[in-house]
């Protein structure tokens, strides 16, 4: 059935290196369907939606837009706002339905990781429910890369080359003096261990860390320890990556350890970060040697400058295929990205259902860790290395690069 009237696009959790590409992708084939009257932007994701601060992405500059493509960050503002459960309080849901109603909106359109999907099948049931006809597709994004459902999450190629490169930048550093050090470098990844097995992509040439530890694996400090112990005797110089979600067989994360009490957001997901430092003091005061701490921390996420020339064209070819698939008539749907079997790398695109995807994570398969929890088998690297394939096309003004500037004008 044709469909015609206005849509919204939000952004919601944690930014990436391309998520505005994803943006650009829906915009620009949105401003450009015959059967989309208008599009907005909502500012801070669901948030925007319901204080009803809405942008008319018509009035951007189109070369501004296109600068998106490179820009870091969510442009339009993110949020980590968590919609009850409408049986329970449908508060937020009558809400939202004014405002659809208000803007004549039959699209919507919500890029973001697990707990993204979460809302947009909220979103979708609802207004099924309500039978307001609106099409809601969900894009997914996320440099964690554990959003089930997909190959892989945009946003992950890109990340996961900038902690690889600055593995390999690291371990040049650490390998000046003669002295020992112990270096402990702390990535992203609450549950999943996928942005912390990219830095076994610095191995090959020889540049990449001793250990590896996951969160898939049951932590032991001692035993770190112990292995941390025979690499510096041996090598005068041990380097090791972690996942800052690495937790002890009760569960508690070794960031805790140190006696810190980490808020938690919406969503109860606690602020992460501080393992690294507590185990570089543990090898310093175990081992007596000198030790930096180091967290990726916000750098994995919005290192613009060394984004993967694939994720961006993939993190685009989502945004459009997304308002494509809507203006065709799907619903209640993510688009997601196949990896088609041969072996030259190549994806398509296809629809999952948000039922099956919101809320799932997609953990580091136990079958590509190895070296009792702390190396990374061969398969990772054929997954891996093709998605961080290619530079950037960088935009520069007076030696820097040069950002999205929008106008955000209100709807």
């Amino acid at each position: 059935m044709e469909l015609k009237g206005a849509c919204i696009f939000g952004q919601s959790g944690g930014p990436t290196s391309v998520i505005n590409a994803s943006a650009y992708g829906v915009i620009k084939t949105a401003l450009e369907s015959p059967h989309i009257t208008r599009v907005l932007g909502a500012s801070h994701g669901i948030q925007g939606v319901l204080d009803d601060v809405l942008f008319d992405m018509s009035r951007e500059d189109p070369r501004e837009l296109a600068l998106l493509l490179n820009t870091p960050s969510s442009a339009l503002g993110s949020c980590r706002y968590k919609l009850k459960d409408a049986g329970t309080d449908d508060t937020d849901y009558r809400r939202i339905l004014e405002i659809f109603k208000k803007y004549d909106v039959r699209y919507f359109f919500y890029n973001g990781g697990n707990d993204s999907m979460d809302t947009c099948n909220k979103i979708s049931k609802y207004l099924l429910a309500q039978g307001y006809p609106c099409r809601v597709i969900g894009i997914p994004k996320t440099i964690d890369n554990d959003l089930f459902g997909t190959d892989h999450c945009p946003g992950y190629g890109s990340a996961a080359k900038y902690i690889a490169t600055s593995c390999m930048e690291i371990y040049q550093d650490t390998h000046v003096y003669s002295t020992g050090t112990g270096t402990v470098a702390e990535c992203m990844g609450r549950n999943a261990g996928w942005l912390t097995a990219a830095a076994a992509l610095a191995s090959p040439s020889g540049c990449g860390p001793d250990l590896i530890y996951l969160p898939e694996t049951p932590f032991s400090v001692d035993k770190f320890i112990a292995d941390a112990e025979a690499l510096y005797r041996k090598n005068k110089n041990v380097f090791i990556a972690i996942s800052e979600g690495i937790h002890d067989e009760n569960g508690v994360f070794i960031s805790e350890y140190a006696g810190q009490g980490a808020p938690a957001d919406a969503f109860g997901h606690k602020q992460m970060g501080g393992a690294a430092a507590f185990l570089a003091a543990e090898i310093k005061q175990r081992l007596g040697a000198k030790t930096r701490a180091i967290e990726f921390s916000l750098l994995q996420r919005c290192a613009a400058h060394c984004a993967s020339r694939t994720d961006i064209e993939e993190a685009f070819m989502l945004g459009c295929e997304a308002v494509r698939a809507a203006t065709g008539g799907a619903t209640d749907k993510m688009v997601a990205l196949r990896r088609e079997s041969g072996k030259a790398y190549r994806v398509s695109t296809e629809l999952v259902e948000l039922t099956v995807t919101a809320n799932t994570e997609n953990k580091f398969p136990a079958e590509w860790i190895t070296d009792g929890g702390t190396g990374i088998a061969p398969e990772f690297f054929a997954y891996a290395l093709p998605l961080i394939q290619g530079e950037p096309e960088v935009t520069l003004e007076n030696g820097l690069p040069r950002f999205a500037r929008l106008r955000k004008v209100r709807a």
